[in-house]
């Protein structure tokens, strides 16, 4: 390999364009940092060459940039949360409001949009508009428009008005909540609403509620606010793509208006990138948190998962996607109930089942949040052995994939180095002695051999 094949071996493919548009400086930034923001799978030979190559009509190429950036995220291959899609019916809502109401284990939760992200919803006189809940309503909840004015003395209003955080402990003694009854708010005690924000618009408002007192944990709210954040990022990005598409359409558009569009673009992007990384950092945080680990737990296995893998060789995309795998490979359990961890006592019929179906679990929700749906066989086949006993499917050997094969081993030896409920830490010489005793049968022998060179 040449000595600039080697320099540029890890360097972003838009950080080798050969010549910048000329007199464009915001070109040069473009094509330096556009990788940072797409995936690599995403990104072809075809596009790098489009961005390299001097064009004589800059209004031509400014217009097959972000035609490129379109096709990257249309509405099949953006970066959604929870599979949301304005295209798709309002039911999503309902989904993505019973989905939080699962994770976090509360009561209720209702989601808010203003009234010109409501598309289809905005005949309504009010400002915010419910547009799903996880409550089932016998009637359609649309025709009911329940809503907030922006000047009303609601806390939905002032979280969205102000972009803060509203989290009432006790709604019984506060004498500023006023119950919506046609969402049972009568009955609630706890009440936290989250507003859905990004830097370029507010969008609406996520509400928890529980019928009991309740304390939400840091890390559930921090799960909570960074869904929202990234839901609101998202939501922003499908927009601007549509209006980018319309406005590339447009026989009189110009130059500048081109690259404002692009600047937006490349914005958002950056944006979604770094909420979609915070989003798996705190859902690791709360299943850690929901299981009694110690803090950072899953972020150890992760980083050695990683480390196995950088050991092994492995391009800088499978590494993440093993990174953001052993993350979330117990993520099944932020849908169980948390006195389930903390039980010392033998554990029923119904818990073990709960325990081991919990991969199925998680693999549901994964494959509802598009952008980690890579991950998946990652974390389904990560109990599997090298003998082939193992779960779900009985996989053997080299036919379990290898992510799978080093976040087990990670795992494992992380697991057996902490301290648990029910037994105190191994010794790291203990840990790598069982590994390797069980080398061949449970555990794929050449990546215990990678661990124990690493930890020895």
């Amino acid at each position: 390999m040449s000595e600039e094949k080697k320099e540029n071996k890890n360097v972003s493919v838009f950080a080798r364009s050969e010549i910048s548009l000329e007199s464009d400086p915001l070109e040069e930034i473009f094509a330096l940092n556009l990788g940072d923001f797409i995936s690599e799978h995403l990104i072809s030979d075809e596009l790098v060459q489009k961005i390299s190559r001097t064009s004589v009509n800059k209004l031509e190429s400014l217009k097959n940039q972000l035609k490129e950036l379109i096709a990257i995220y249309s509405i099949d291959n953006t970066l959604k949360i929870l599979g949301f899609s304005s295209k798709e019916d309002y039911i999503i809502y309902n989904a993505i409001a019973k989905t939080i109401k699962q994770m976090l284990e509360i009561d209720a939760c209702h989601v808010f949009l203003s009234k010109e992200n409501a598309m289809g919803l905005n005949t309504t006189k009010n400002d915010l508009l419910l547009v799903g809940s996880s409550l089932n309503f016998n009637d359609d909840i649309y025709e009911a428009e329940i809503g907030y004015k922006f000047d009303d003395e609601s806390y939905v209003s002032y979280s969205f008005n102000n972009k803060k955080e509203v989290e009432i402990k006790d709604c019984s003694n506060d004498n500023d909540f006023k119950p919506v009854l046609l969402l049972n708010e009568d009955k609630v005690k706890y009440y936290l609403a989250v507003p859905m924000y990004n830097n370029m618009e507010k969008v609406g408002v996520i509400v928890v509620e529980n019928y009991t007192k309740k304390n939400l944990s840091d890390e559930f709210i921090e799960l909570l606010t960074v869904t929202a954040r990234l839901f609101a990022t998202s939501m922003s990005l499908e927009k601007l793509t549509e209006e980018t598409n319309k406005l590339i359409n447009l026989e009189d558009v110009t130059v500048s208006q081109l690259q404002n569009n692009r600047a937006e673009l490349t914005a958002l992007i950056g944006d979604l990138s770094s909420e979609q990384q915070w989003f798996v950092e705190d859902l690791a945080k709360a299943v850690d948190a929901k299981s009694n680990f110690k803090n950072n737990y899953s972020h150890d296995v992760a980083d050695l998962a990683r480390e196995i893998s950088t050991t092994l060789g492995l391009n800088e995309k499978t590494k993440d996607l093993i990174y953001y795998a052993a993350l979330l490979r117990n993520i099944g359990k932020i849908t169980l109930p948390e006195e389930l961890f903390n039980k010392k006592e033998k554990l029923s019929k119904e818990d073990w089942e709960k325990l081991q179906n919990h991969p199925n679990v998680g693999v549901s929700i994964l494959m509802s949040i598009n952008f980690l749906s890579e991950v998946v066989p990652y974390i389904t086949y990560h109990k599997e052995r090298w003998d082939g006993a193992g779960e779900p499917e009985g996989l053997k050997g080299m036919s379990i994939p290898l992510g799978s094969r080093i976040i087990a081993i990670a795992d494992a030896y992380s697991a057996m180095t902490s301290d648990r409920t029910y037994r105190n830490a191994l010794s790291k010489e203990k840990a790598l002695e069982i590994l390797e005793a069980e080398s061949g049968t449970k555990w794929d022998p050449d990546i215990v051999k990678v661990l124990v060179d690493l930890k020895r």
